[in-house]
């Protein structure tokens, strides 16, 4: 009888460009006692090397504004321009690549407090002083005039445009819808909500259910509009006023609010009566919010002069930006390719932060990338474990927050504590049912 076995040549056992051997691996447990030991030594070490190389802020673009950046927008054709509007009406166009500004002029008399791109990459400013402007950055210089100038009945708080179409909305007392084929100033529809007419602080077009838009206001309601029907959806009313409302780019329904109670609330706009997520780790009001591209996480700018980055589904912020020089931080935006952030903050400066504080931008070669990917896979396998938890969960911030942060937990709890006391001591019948910690905010429902 014959038998013929396989035969394979040494070569294609090695790997390539090398001259060592593959040696084969039993895969047995019984062969490998000390197996979770040693990856539990590993994870506690990649945990410690991600604190180690933590360095977030990467540096100021160019020299800032004179007066202090109160809104800021992106290019939706460009991964590296953006543009960014301050306290004495001037608006700026910046190069991330460059760190340069390559555009600027004097848009309005005062303070800007809305920026939109257009899908044809024109910009759209609106400021107190009731009018909204057209400029083209790319093909006209800084003294040029605007394309267009939109006048208003009231000060603009915010302007947002739409994905395809040539229309944009605009703030104020009441929202206007101006279109921009048209060369009439006057809007073409304006939409409010029936019994209010306080004055819009923000506003954002739904970039996937194109025809959605979300809005906030001093009366602290949120309220939803269609403009198919040229009508309002839905309203919330919470405790305190929003002072910015964000869209998730990937899941439609989703947005997000900055509230003035020092949270962030998540909300599905299908069921308003209570909130999908509270985020709350600031100190002070939350100025504004953006989901990043990727719709897992967001960046919200705080008065408490700091940034925080979050995941969607937790609570706790995962970091913490800040300097020593940031005052208070008014608008932020992710980048387009998710590994940046840019905050604008009173003191007139926009800074670049990393989206990841320990990663390194430039070429990395296929086996340290295959070290990073494993060290991230088993610092999230062990991320349980006390001794991991508290190191990777660490942070160092400013000597106010810190007792700001004490002085507010101290608030909370006695509030907690008052209440159940009142219930200890309240009969059953006139006992009220607990509410949820996600309804808490939510004082009406209107539609």
């Amino acid at each position: 009888m014959k038998i013929k076995a396989i035969s394979r040549p040494v070569s294609s056992q090695q790997a390539p460009g090398s001259s060592v051997v593959r040696q084969p691996r039993n895969l047995d447990p019984a062969q490998h006692p000390f197996e979770r030991a040693r990856e539990y030594t590993r994870a506690l070490n990649a945990t410690k090397l991600q604190r180690l190389f933590a360095a977030p802020f990467l540096g100021q673009i160019g020299d800032g504004h004179v007066d202090g950046v109160y809104s800021m927008a992106k290019d939706p054709g460009s991964l590296q321009r953006f543009a960014s509007g301050s306290g004495d009406g001037v608006v700026k166009v910046w190069d991330l690549t460059t760190q340069a500004e390559i555009w600027n002029t004097q848009a309005h008399e005062n303070i800007v407090k809305g920026l939109c791109w257009t899908p044809d990459r024109k910009l759209l400013t609106c400021a107190s002083d009731k009018t909204v402007k057209l400029f083209d950055p790319y093909n006209s210089s800084s003294d040029a005039p605007p394309l267009a100038t939109y006048l208003g009945q009231g000060a603009f708080n915010s302007v947002s445009h739409h994905r395809h179409l040539p229309h944009f909305a605009a703030a104020s007392s009441q929202i206007s819808i101006y279109d921009l084929s048209r060369p009439s100033s006057t809007p073409s529809q304006t939409l409010h909500w029936p019994t209010s007419v306080d004055t819009i602080t923000s506003l954002a077009f739904n970039q996937t259910e194109t025809s959605i838009l979300g809005s906030t206001g001093i009366d602290r309601s949120v309220i939803l509009y269609d403009l198919r029907t040229s009508s309002p959806l839905s309203k919330v009313v919470l405790r305190l006023a929003s002072n910015a409302i964000a869209w998730n780019p990937m899941e439609a329904f989703n947005f997000a609010v900055a509230n003035e109670d020092h949270n962030v609330y998540i909300f599905d706009m299908r069921k308003m009566d209570r909130a999908l997520n509270v985020l709350k780790d600031h100190v002070a009001a939350v100025m504004d919010v953006e989901f990043s591209p990727t719709g897992e996480e967001l960046v919200t700018a705080s008065y408490d002069k700091t940034v925080r980055l979050w995941n969607r589904a937790q609570g706790h912020s995962r970091d913490i930006y800040h300097t020593q020089r940031m005052q208070r931080v008014f608008s932020v935006k992710f980048t387009p390719d998710n590994k940046y952030v840019l905050s604008g903050s009173d003191d007139g400066n926009i800074r670049l932060w990393r989206t990841n504080a320990s990663d390194r931008s430039g070429i990395i070669s296929a086996r340290q990338r295959s070290k990073l990917d494993y060290d991230k896979a088993l610092v999230e396998r062990y991320s349980h474990m006390p001794e991991i938890k508290r190191i990777k969960r660490q942070r160092h911030v400013p000597k106010t927050i810190k007792k700001a942060r004490e002085i507010k937990r101290e608030e909370i709890m006695a509030i907690k504590r008052r209440e159940e006391n009142v219930r200890k001591h309240t009969s059953k019948d006139k006992l009220k049912p607990r509410r949820n910690e996600r309804e808490k905010m939510i004082l009406t429902q209107e539609k």
